[in-house]
């Protein structure tokens, strides 16, 4: 089967469409990926070795001139997918969101080729909330987000990377036993968590905390992070970027993130207790959304971050610490709450839809 994959530029979109992308592969089918300028060189650098198209396009930012020059771009982007698509027709699309999803499946509509949409968060995007209009389908990570869709949903979990494999390293500094907590602060507003929970860690290790941590800072703050933790004697390792996120999630005993989608699964995925605080500036409030779905299960415990200070976290992590049943109750929500087979869910989804319309086309 052809299967045409659109899924951005941003991590959120363009990690669950390579996990799709290979995994449709290694069922025999043909797989072309559409994303945005972006993201080719981190799909090639990824491993993928298909076929890639790019497309240029943007979201809306409020009503300006600028989105004029947004609307062209969508509309430039719609014309090159349908030539594309009339010369190499798929039997379905898939799209993971953003408005790089925007050119491909509105190309599709007008070809008649099915539609498949992943939503990822619980409040579905700007992007998936109007293009669902087009599509045949929608799949969703979380259940709650049906209640967005006027059409046709169904639940299937959140594509998890297969190369994300728990292990703990042998040539590290950091023991196994000794309680490791891992801090990300995401691609966007990772500032305030680099700040705070590295001071809140110093403080802790300076009254007697037995900790280690591992820290994903971002470029601008991981000398900055790094140093603090040097100049306190906190045993960490701090980067700038991680791409084997196996490493860390097989070393940590506990997480201090943000809520977007692919952190959420992942944590479920790997059963990591978690305290999270959602970006307050995302958009539609979806990393609020995100956090208490999970927070209301008892799967994660949540904070605002205009609650948030060094002092509380400073309380909380220590209790946390010592609290082996909390963390054991989490753990075994997240394992009720995890979908593992969520790739194969969306791959027979996908290819049942084109092979739908297949059919149909041969009756007609």
């Amino acid at each position: 089967m052809n299967i045409s994959i659109a899924c951005g530029g941003t991590g959120g979109h363009l990690f669950p469409g390579l996990a799709m992308a290979k995994k449709f592969q290694n069922r025999g089918n043909t797989v072309l990926l559409w994303v945005d300028e972006r993201a080719v060189d981190y799909a090639r650098g990824s491993g993928w070795n298909g076929d890639i198209e790019t497309i240029k396009a943007s979201g809306f930012n409020g009503v300006s001139f600028k989105s004029v020059g947004v609307a062209a771009k969508l509309v430039h982007s719609v014309v090159v997918c349908w030539k594309r698509m009339r010369r190499d027709k798929p039997d379905v699309v898939l799209a993971m969101g953003s408005y790089a999803s925007f050119g491909p499946v509105v190309a599709a509509w007008l070809c008649r080729i099915p539609i498949v949409l992943h939503e990822a968060n619980v409040i579905p995007g700007r992007a998936i909330s109007f293009l669902s209009r087009f599509a045949d389908l929608v799949a969703l990570s979380f259940a709650e987000s049906s209640v967005y869709f006027k059409g046709r949903t169904e639940l299937t979990g959140f594509p998890i990377r297969e190369d994300i494999i728990p292990y703990f390293p042998v040539d590290t500094e950091l023991k196994k036993d000794i309680f490791t907590i891992l801090v990300m602060g995401g691609s966007q507003g990772a500032h305030f968590i680099n700040e705070l929970a590295s001071d809140a860690l110093c403080e802790l290790v300076n009254n007697g905390a037995v900790i280690q941590v591992i820290h994903l800072a971002g470029e601008n703050d991981a000398d900055m992070v790094r140093e603090k933790y040097a100049a306190t004697g906190v045993s960490s390792m701090v980067f700038s970027f991680l791409d084997d996120m196996g490493m860390a999630y097989g070393m940590a005993d506990f997480a201090l993130c943000r809520s977007g989608a692919s952190t959420c699964m992942e944590l479920t995925a790997f059963e990591l207790p978690a305290l999270l605080v959602p970006l307050p500036t995302a958009r539609r409030g979806h990393q609020a959304a995100n956090a208490k779905v999970l927070a209301d299960a008892g799967a994660v415990d949540m904070v605002e971050q205009k609650e948030l200070s060094v002092d509380w976290l400073v309380g909380y992590i220590g209790k946390i610490v010592s609290d082996n049943v909390k963390r054991e109750e989490m753990k075994k929500v997240l394992r009720e709450l995890a979908m593992p087979d969520a790739a194969v869910q969306i791959a027979e989804l996908v290819e049942r839809m084109g092979g739908e319309r297949s059919t149909m086309n041969v009756q007609l």
